[in-house]
């Protein structure tokens, strides 16, 4: 392929929406306010960066059916209730993704990474990274609530 078809293949490819992949999301929020951060695991895309746990809708799952069934798969608790928050889409390389984010306050089990990722409790500003990029709003979404004005994330 010469380059002048290689660019029409390209601007295709962008012109041409993707489908998005619907993501249940837990934030967990313990009693001091603190927010559970995970590393995404070995083998997976982004493997190593910091997000809030979850995964992907099953068919004929809703979005709190699949945030329980990703959060014990993954952690190995058992969600209380979990209160729908916000919804953003992300474009990767990858894949569109459309993220349910849940607030989680409750929860039974002990943490148990059963994908080998590592977890860290965090307040603002988060010092952990890389961060994957669909956390980031997360992150502003908490200042805004919190009346945090300083930088979300240690770069």
């Amino acid at each position: 392929m010469n380059p002048a078809d290689e660019t029409v293949a390209v601007a295709a490819e962008v012109a041409t929406p993707r489908t998005p992949v619907d993501v249940a999301v837990g934030v967990l929020i313990d009693a001091a306010g603190r927010f559970l951060m995970t590393t995404r695991p070995a083998g997976k895309v982004y493997a190593g960066y910091w997000e809030f746990p979850g995964g992907k809708l099953e068919a004929g799952e809703t979005i709190v059916q699949a945030l329980r069934r990703e959060l014990h798969e993954e952690l190995g608790i058992v969600v209380g209730a979990a209160q729908p928050w916000k919804t953003d889409e992300m474009e990767y390389p990858h894949a569109r993704v459309r993220l349910h984010f849940c607030k989680v306050f409750t929860w039974s089990g002990e943490l148990e990474m059963r994908e080998g990722q590592a977890f860290a409790w965090q307040v603002l500003p988060v010092d952990v990274s890389p961060l994957l990029p669909g956390s980031l709003p997360v992150l502003r979404w908490f200042a805004a609530e919190r009346g945090f004005t300083a930088a979300t994330h240690i770069a």
